[in-house]
C-alpha cells in the first residue's frame, strides 16, 4: 500500500469543500433545524392557515395533536404525512399541457 502525502493545500481545499457542503445543507433547512414538535402558531405559519382552520382540523380528527397543560403540540412528521396523503396530481400534467 503506497503512502499518500497530504499537503497544506489539500487540507485547505478539503476545509473549503466542507464549509460549502455545510452552507448548502443549512440553506436547505432555511437556517432553522426541523423541530419534532410544533406549537399551534408554528403550524399555522407553516401551512398558512387561520386559527379556526387549525381548530377545525383538530376537531374533525384530520390533524393529530398532543395537549400538555394548556399547550397543543403537533408532530412535524404527522403534518408531512397529512400533506403527502392529500397530494393531488394534475391530470393535465401527464398530457404535456
Amino acid at each position: 500500500m503506497a503512502a499518500e502525502i497530504i499537503t497544506l493545500n489539500d487540507l485547505e481545499r478539503f476545509g473549503n469543500e466542507l464549509k460549502a457542503d455545510i452552507k448548502k445543507m443549512l440553506s436547505t433547512l432555511n437556517g432553522q433545524p426541523i423541530k419534532k414538535w410544533l406549537k399551534s402558531h408554528e403550524v399555522r405559519k407553516l401551512l398558512d392557515i387561520s386559527p379556526g382552520t387549525l381548530q377545525h382540523l383538530r376537531v374533525n380528527g384530520t390533524m393529530p395533536y398532543t395537549k400538555i397543560g394548556g399547550v397543543i403540540y403537533y408532530d412535524h412528521e404527522d403534518i408531512v404525512k397529512l400533506l403527502e396523503k392529500n397530494k393531488r396530481v394534475n391530470k393535465f400534467q401527464n398530457n404535456g399541457f
